[in-house]
């Protein structure tokens, strides 16, 4: 795909795992072009042809030098809070569109991002694999059908190297079950249980979190009633998925001048 014809992507993070499968992703995009690929300062990948890190031919070399991202349509990033700062307001300076990925994000940061999106279009969501917002679609149907006698508990596994929990696709779930049953998730949910905790209180949604070994993500809603348990799952066996689905989400941007948008308006799920 040529620069002339083609979405020009930009990727940050570029030599971490989701960054390599987000390189992947593009260069087999037919409607898609690599335009540029960041590293922090000091990085052992600056300087180095981003095909080397996928093994496929491309000849880009990995920048440090943000300011590159004015040769960028839409600005894909799946690093930390602190980093994604610091984009953000340089995609608000040049006029970039962005596709955040990044959890951990906090209200503030999430603040940001709504003023920032005044500007610049922006889909924000804490999972942007097709599947996972699927199941958020089906979450929402089951808990106001399921929302009497059933008691709505979530699990979460991921690796080791995750650094936040519960993961934001959980918190998303726990959002969704809440806003279905008018139930504020700030004031209902459980993030642990350790001793005599009592009898469950019907009105909660619990969390319970696994870390460990090279998880990628594995998500499931539990739906507990009398004699019977509904279970909805989804399991990544790849970050290929998260990287698909950001794709989807850059390509939905394209032509827009502004906006916040989730993976639910990118798939028409509203």
């Amino acid at each position: 795909m040529s620069e002339s014809t083609g979405l020009r992507i930009g990727i940050v993070g570029a030599g971490g795992r989701m960054g390599r499968m987000l390189i992947e992703t593009t260069l087999k995009d037919g409607a898609a072009w690599l335009a540029g690929a960041f590293e922090v300062p000091g990085s052992p990948f600056v300087g180095r042809p981003v095909g080397e890190l996928v093994g496929m031919p491309c000849d880009l070399k990995v920048g440090d030098d943000l300011n590159g991202l004015a040769q960028c349509d839409c600005l894909i990033d799946f690093t930390r809070p602190q980093g994604t700062h610091e984009h953000l307001a340089l995609c608000r300076k040049l006029g970039v569109a962005m596709v955040i990925g990044t959890t951990g994000i906090e209200a503030e940061g999430k603040a940001e991002i709504a003023e920032a999106a005044r500007e610049i279009p922006i889909v924000f969501s804490p999972n942007m694999a097709v599947g996972v917002n699927l199941v958020f679609k089906l979450l929402d149907t089951a808990a106001r059908i399921l929302n009497q006698g059933y008691d709505m508990e979530i699990v979460e596994a991921h690796h080791r190297l995750k650094i936040d929990s519960p993961s934001g696709t959980a918190l998303r779930m726990g959002e969704v079950l809440a806003e279905a049953v008018g139930r504020d998730l700030k004031e209902c949910a459980i993030y642990g249980r350790e001793g005599v905790t009592g009898v469950r209180d019907p009105s909660t949604i619990g969390f319970a979190t696994v870390r460990g070994g090279d998880i990628i993500g594995d998500h499931t809603v539990m739906f507990c009633g009398i004699g019977e348990r509904i279970e909805i799952s989804h399991k990544a066996a790849s970050r290929m998925p998260y990287a698909l689905g950001s794709l989807r989400a850059a390509h939905f941007l394209s032509g827009k001048k502004s906006g916040l948008f989730d993976m639910q308006d990118v798939l028409g799920l509203r």
